[in-house]
């Protein structure tokens, strides 16, 4: 989506008060969720990070991190046998052929859905000289950032209930830059009826068929989601797993955004720029990317408002996170 250069070009207004809107993104302090003992078969990790956002009257936004690791049973769990026991008298109720327990269904796809042998896309060169950035997690190396699988396309559906004039548009303008400086490829699946970003599946075959739960856009209200009361404008972030102990692999996420607040920041001036850095810094969230602690970047925790784009330490950790671990057993 094109920036108005008139409007780029020209400080953001004042508040009523004289002062310049500003953003504010706070961290929220990590929880860790104790482990699910492991299953027998194909041990895997399962972790979900989120960035949360906020505004205030003049825009103050906030941002922070969960993360709750703990293990994913990656096979199929049959139904409990019936201990042995005498042998039952024929006619009695006990010798009538009993119902044999349903087995649990897996709660992972068939493997390899959509897996390319290589990657679907490549980054763009990093700015000389890079610049600061920070990643949400990291694998057991301690050195490279868990990320999105680059061999198989990520697909993103909206949930569009309370959605703003033009919210669809900031969505996919976001999801494309994003694409763009990741070289991740995105796939836009249309609209869902999946309402809420709460205690989301990552699997739901019913829904969205044998493949992981796409990235789930969603604009919610307060009510809905409670995260976003008070100034909390948005949320988004990613889920991870991994089998045999190999490298964690992001396979879905939600974003959420605050339905109420972004109709005010759209009649804003600029307001379609200013709601494109939030989708855009939220998505750096869902990718991967953390806070860090320079100005002139897009995730640093607050702005003026004169940051709208991804700066060069933002693009040096994006492009790393677009070249992570193909993973087709996922």
């Amino acid at each position: 989506m094109e920036l108005d250069e008139a409007d780029g070009d020209r400080p953001p207004p004042s508040s009523p008060t004289g002062r310049v809107p500003q953003w504010v993104l706070d961290d929220a302090a990590r929880r860790a969720l104790p482990p699910v003992p492991p299953p027998a078969r194909r041990p895997g990790r399962r972790r979900r990070a989120l960035g949360f956002l906020a505004v205030t009257l003049v825009l103050v936004l906030a941002a922070g991190v969960l993360l709750g690791p703990h293990l994913v049973p990656w096979t199929t769990v049959a139904g409990a046998a019936s201990p042995a026991g005498p042998a039952p008298v024929a006619g009695s109720p006990e010798s009538s052929p009993s119902v044999p327990e349903p087995v649990q269904a897996p709660d992972h796809p068939s493997p390899g859905h959509e897996a390319s042998r290589q990657p679907l896309g490549h980054p763009p060169p990093v700015p000389a000289g890079g610049g600061p950035h920070a990643f949400l997690d990291l694998q057991a190396d301690g050195v490279t950032p868990v990320s999105y699988d680059p061999c198989r396309p990520v697909h993103y559906v909206i949930h569009a209930d309370g959605e703003p004039a033009g919210g669809e548009a900031v969505i996919r303008a976001a999801v494309a830059r994003v694409s763009e400086v990741t070289g991740l490829t995105f796939v836009y699946d249309g609209g869902t009826d999946e309402a809420s970003t709460l205690d989301r599946a990552i699997f739901q075959p019913e829904r969205y068929g044998d493949r992981w739960a796409p990235v789930l856009f969603s604009w919610e209200s307060d009510v809905a989601n409670p995260h976003l009361a008070g100034e909390i404008v948005g949320e988004g972030g990613s889920t991870a797993v991994s089998i045999g102990g190999g490298p964690e692999v992001f396979v879905t996420g939600t974003v959420s955004l605050d339905a109420g607040q972004f109709p005010q920041i759209l009649h804003r001036r600029n307001g379609t720029a200013i709601a494109r850095a939030i989708v855009m810094h939220e998505l750096g969230h869902l990718v991967g990317l953390d806070h860090v602690d320079d100005d002139r970047e897009l995730m640093y925790p607050t702005s003026q408002g004169d940051v709208l784009d991804f700066a060069a330490g933002d693009l040096t950790g994006l492009a790393a996170l677009g070249t992570g671990y193909c993973v087709p057993q996922l």
